[in-house]
């Protein structure tokens, strides 16, 4: 059997460009991991620090009678416990030099958008805190608008990622090769892209966040929680100061 360097010259020259591609995107890879994690040191020590504090003061508001700030605050942390996960896994999602470790990581990103579910924390829920807490209309629309974006960019994550999710997640698929097939085909920077459509559009509701919390903590606001005693309906206008 003839070696490479027998073979034509075009089988020679894709061989080659071939095996440049493939050196070319372990250096890459080398230079990732060794780069990104002093790249996002100061995001991850910004995140675990916001990470803690709204999960402290998550814990003061759980057994109070501000139920529209408890909302507040708890989609706050919703936001945080997924990008969290999504922050721990994405540098080996990207750089590890192991293909499995790395394809794992892109299907728990994968998990996460997929099965994130926005409504539980939102909806009439946080329509009905903002009425009570009488956060500007202004805020309100810029919520209503910039959850509805996050709701359009995990439709679409959804529909190009439901096969991976469907077949490769818990290994559900009673067809072992159909599964790996899949987990094969599961292109990193696809998934990546989806991932940075859906954080860009959350960006915009997170933005709007500080002013929700802020609006729905202060003296004003807390009063009109209090008087409404539990409820997130907003109070009888006559009993407000």
């Amino acid at each position: 059997m003839p070696t490479i360097f027998e073979r034509d010259p075009e089988v020679i020259q894709r061989w080659v460009n071939m095996r440049a591609s493939k050196c070319g995107a372990e250096i890459a890879r080398r230079f990732m991991r060794i780069w990104l994690p002093m790249k996002e040191t100061k995001r991850k020590r910004e995140l675990e620090s916001a990470f803690h504090e709204v999960a402290k003061q998550c814990a003061k508001l759980d057994n109070g009678n501000y139920p529209a700030s408890k909302i507040f605050m708890n989609i706050g942390f919703y936001f945080l416990l997924a990008e969290r996960d999504i922050q721990s896994v994405k540098i080996d999602a990207l750089t590890h030099p192991d293909w499995w470790k790395r394809n794992l990581s892109l299907r728990i990103i994968l998990l996460t958008i997929y099965e994130w579910d926005m409504d539980k924390v939102t909806g009439r829920k946080l329509k009905d805190a903002m009425d009570q807490s009488g956060i500007p209309e202004a805020v309100q629309i810029e919520a209503i608008e910039s959850l509805r974006d996050i709701r359009k960019a995990q439709r679409a994550a959804k529909k190009a990622l439901g096969p991976a999710r469907n077949h490769t997640i818990g290994h559900r698929d009673s067809n072992a090769l159909l599964q790996y097939r899949i987990i094969r085909s599961i292109d990193q920077d696809f998934v990546m892209s989806l991932a940075g459509g859906f954080y860009d559009a959350s960006q915009r509701f997170i933005r709007v966040l500080p002013h929700l919390i802020s609006e729905g903590t202060n003296m004003y606001a807390l009063v009109r929680q209090f008087l409404g005693k539990g409820s997130t309906q907003p109070p009888d206008q006559k009993s407000l100061p």
